[in-house]
């Protein structure tokens, strides 16, 4: 099933025109074939000459032809004034004072696009007015009922520990229409599309660059602050008419929702964590190809980064698993953003709760050193992080990960590369940060685990040093961190011992003897590039 947005409760022309009480009067339609899809709004029976200036718009107006006038001009003139007032349609009963509607009328009624229909029988008026107007109410009554669930769908997401986002993407994919969350300001804090369609092809049009284009021609509704002055809207929301027109409906379900969301927001900063989902949620799709190249200088822009010409430099941070507490990725956001600006470059941070990591691009000048805006990118997210009073002492460091600076067309491979090396990286010996480009290794073994390929490596690393880890299980002396000694100084003997603490001859009796655990040679190259595969493979196995 498509959008919601499709299917529409209201009246129109159309409709009532197939109502029984006006079909038993054998309508016509004379004029004004191609708008019977006009709503109708009420229903307006009457017979004088001036009644133009009674109405309002929209009404489908019943007579009898005694006030249309008997010169030809006369004729026009009230057509064009019924036209004026955007009525719906002009519903002529036949008998009382024409046999058939005079041409000037017709002719007048298709110059001004009015739906003229005449009746070849007598119906009560009454009788129309009554099973139009209980037309009208049922389909008010389905309208409410419809905002009802959307809004009691919204409050089940809320309650299962959803957020704004989860209610604003709610709203889209009802209206069928991109929307946005604006701060007062009139600056972007979350937008959202509705999702693929039916056979998974992707959403019309992207959300922000929808805001940039339709916002001044969008539904706006307040989302209310609460207080008064400056403090009566906390955010506005914004419904943008890319795929089909903003429905009453729609706009019933986001005055609903405004109030939903004006709770949520009432939570201190939540402005600044729908902001950095919104920037995450970019960035994530930037990654993931969901965003050409072309298309992201601008939606990066009105998310305020604008590194010009520079090259950007793709960071992730990674958490954790447990940190931050759903209730403090706001407080992580603002932290990190504020430490983030006093390096002096143009930085686009984002935040992905479910991931649990953060993603940014920094912009990289010319003449500055990689390095060391690396290192300065990684000391302001580890200062944000324990401001943010997420720096637990029996938890893991973030994880930190620079990837390869480029310039868009490289942004994206190089986020994704660097979120999942982050993944990879996680149980190495900790790092300020780590280099994208030198976690080659750890990055296959970790993709070889999550495609299902666990139980090869399983069987690696079991064959290469099970027999070790099984005489470790029961020794007091376990020999395993003499063989990542000895690997990690390069078979360098004596500096191997110094690391260790241990004399020349005793580190000599223990590799002597994990050779023959092993049954091998630990000065064959070969042994040794299989042992060091073998030790970073048993990170990523359950075994230990």
């Amino acid at each position: 099933m498509g959008p919601e947005a499709k299917i529409e409760a209201e009246i129109t022309v159309r409709r009532a025109l197939e109502l029984p009480a006006l079909r038993r009067g054998l309508p016509e339609v004379l004029a004004g074939g191609d708008r019977l899809d006009r709503t109708v709004r009420w229903v307006h029976a009457g017979e004088v000459p001036h009644i133009a200036s009674l109405l309002k718009g929209g009404e489908l107006l019943l007579t009898t032809g005694l006030g249309l006038g008997t010169r030809p001009s006369e004729q026009r003139a009230f057509i064009r004034k019924l036209a004026d007032r955007e009525i719906a349609a002009l519903v002529v009963e036949l008998g009382s004072r024409f046999e058939s509607l005079p041409s000037a009328l017709v002719e007048a009624a298709r110059d001004c696009g009015l739906p003229l229909i005449q009746l070849h029988r007598e119906v009560p008026y009454v009788t129309v007015t009554e099973a139009i107007h209980t037309e009208i109410i049922n389909s008010h009554y389905a309208l409410l009922r419809r905002a009802d669930e959307i809004l009691r769908r919204c409050t089940d997401v809320l309650l299962r520990g959803g957020g704004a986002p989860e209610v604003l993407r709610l709203l889209a994919v009802f209206t069928g229409n991109p929307l946005c969350l604006e701060a007062p300001d009139g600056s972007p804090l979350y937008a959202a599309g509705p999702e693929s369609d039916d056979d998974g092809g992707p959403a019309d049009a992207d959300p922000l660059l929808a805001w940039e284009g339709l916002r001044d021609t969008g539904v706006r509704i307040d989302v209310p602050g609460g207080g008064h002055g400056p403090d009566a809207v906390r955010a506005r929301l914004v419904l943008l008419p890319v795929n089909s027109p903003v429905a009453p409906v729609h706009r019933i379900a986001a005055e609903r929702a405004a109030d939903l969301l004006a709770v949520v927001m009432l939570q201190s900063r939540q402005e600044e964590v729908l902001a950095a989902r919104g920037r995450g949620d970019f960035l994530a799709d930037l990654a993931e190809g969901r965003i050409s190249a072309a298309e992201a200088p601008a939606q990066a822009r009105l998310l305020g980064f604008r590194p010009g010409a520079e090259p950007v430099l793709p960071v992730v941070m990674r958490l954790p698993a447990g940190l931050p507490t759903p209730g403090s990725w706001a407080l992580l956001a603002q932290a990190l953003r504020e430490e983030l600006a006093a390096p002096g470059v143009p930085v686009l941070l984002g935040v992905r709760p479910v991931e649990g990591r953060v993603p940014l691009l920094v912009a990289l000048r010319a003449g500055q050193d990689r390095a060391a805006l690396a290192d300065r990118i990684a000391e302001a997210l580890r200062a944000g992080v324990v401001r943010a009073g997420l720096d637990r002492p029996t938890a893991h460091r973030p994880v930190v990960v620079v990837g390869a600076p480029g310039d868009w067309a490289a942004a994206g491979p190089g986020l994704r590369h660097a979120a999942e090396a982050a993944a990879a990286a996680q149980g190495l010996p900790e790092q300020s940060w780590y280099d994208a480009r030198r976690l080659d290794i750890e990055l296959l073994l970790w993709r070889m685990r999550e495609h299902g390929e666990q139980e090869v490596l399983t069987d690696f690393v079991e064959r290469a040093i099970g027999p070790l880890l099984a005489h470790d299980r029961g020794a007091r002396q376990p020999l395993l961190p003499t063989l990542e000694a000895y690997l990690a100084s390069a078979g360098r003997k004596a500096e191997t011992a110094r690391d260790l603490n241990v004399n020349r001859q005793t580190l000599y009796d223990r590799l002597a003897r994990i050779a023959q655990l092993l049954g091998t040679d630990l000065d064959d190259p070969q042994t040794v590039l299989g042992l060091r595969l073998a030790l970073r493979a048993r990170r990523h196995t359950d075994k230990p």
